[in-house]
């Protein structure tokens, strides 16, 4: 099989799997980008606090 029939032939299947795809509404999507932002800032606040946290204390002890 030559390389460019392999390449047309992979992106006719991936044309035909992306039709497939359960694609998200516009709501839904903005609540699951605010959802990862709202998540990603609460992660960050805990461990920026665990840090704070361990480095007063390790200073206590240095």
């Amino acid at each position: 099989m030559r390389f460019s029939t392999t390449i047309i032939n992979f992106l006719k299947e991936t044309k035909i799997e992306l039709k497939k795809v359960n694609w998200p509404t516009k709501p839904e999507l903005v609540k699951y980008t605010l959802l990862v932002i709202g998540m990603s800032l609460g992660v960050a606040f805990f461990l920026g606090g665990l840090d704070f946290g361990f480095s007063k204390l390790l200073s206590m002890f240095i």
